[in-house]
């Protein structure tokens, strides 16, 4: 039973796509400085192994110490993973190529599917005073991801505009699905935004509108387009919103932050 006198918690979306290389981690990296801007007190929770969100927020791999690693295997408390980062209102619980083996160290685990949920909704938390968890998934449909599904209230998909993007989009609907029958039927598709689109290209149009007639007010109306600043600021360790304020990229982002906002006001 939940305890009424506990703060209302905080908006958990997943950002994911089995499919790597669509902007999921620029994403995830950029839509949280860009909430955290609007006066949103974010957290990026990294569970993908590769640990490129922690690395575009400037935490080197020397530098991690506790991670979502002990979170999810070692029961450590959100709390002592979450650490601040060099965005006001901006933390992030970062990950390291531990989570490797996490899928193997869970299978045993009776709870394996629920050890993330349980994790983001212990009463620490509430110290943070977060307005919104941001999850950015592994590129692939593992326990992790599942995990991440289970714990969160929606699903963002970043969909690159390139030929084959609806067909891997449908496997994650799927995914979706499944786990809304199985353990969390409140899941929704928060919503898909199309990245790297190119306005000069016919094929970058013709996904776009393949996706609008299918998905309908699922696609956002921001799109995220190809943009070096974007390209750029991972290897300075920032979000683009940081590193050009002022570019394409950056107002995409806001805007697209915007949008989440008008969704759940």
């Amino acid at each position: 039973m939940s305890d009424p006198s506990r703060p209302k918690g905080p908006r958990i979306i997943a950002v994911a796509n089995q499919k790597g290389g669509v902007g999921k981690t620029t994403t995830a990296i950029n839509l949280a400085a860009a909430l955290a801007e609007q006066g949103r007190r974010v957290l990026l929770v990294d569970i993908d192994p590769q640990g490129n969100a922690s690395t575009g927020l400037g935490v080197e791999q020397a530098d991690r110490g506790l991670t979502t690693y002990d979170m999810l295997i070692e029961d450590v408390p959100t709390t002592e993973v979450a650490r601040a980062t060099s965005v006001e209102n901006l933390w992030l619980c970062p990950a390291t190529t531990d989570l490797s083996s996490a899928d193997i160290a869970l299978v045993s685990n009776e709870k394996r599917s629920f050890l993330l949920h349980d994790a983001l909704r212990q009463t620490d938390i509430d110290a943070l005073r977060l307005d919104y968890i941001l999850i950015d998934c592994p590129p692939s449909l593992s326990l992790l991801t599942v995990n991440a599904m289970v714990a969160a209230h929606s699903v963002l998909v970043p969909l690159q505009a390139e030929f084959f993007a609806l067909e891997g989009l449908s496997q994650l609907l799927l995914s979706v699905r499944t786990v809304r029958q199985s353990a969390n039927p409140d899941l929704r598709i928060e919503g898909v935004v199309l990245t790297m689109y190119d306005m000069r290209n016919n094929l970058s149009q013709q996904v776009e509108a393949d996706a609008r007639a299918n998905l309908g007010d699922l696609v956002f109306h921001t799109v995220i387009p190809r943009n070096v600043r974007i390209s750029e600021a991972p290897s300075y360790a920032l979000p683009v919103l940081t590193y050009d304020s002022l570019s394409k990229g950056s107002a995409a982002y806001r805007a697209l932050a915007r949008e989440v906002l008008k969704r759940h006001a």
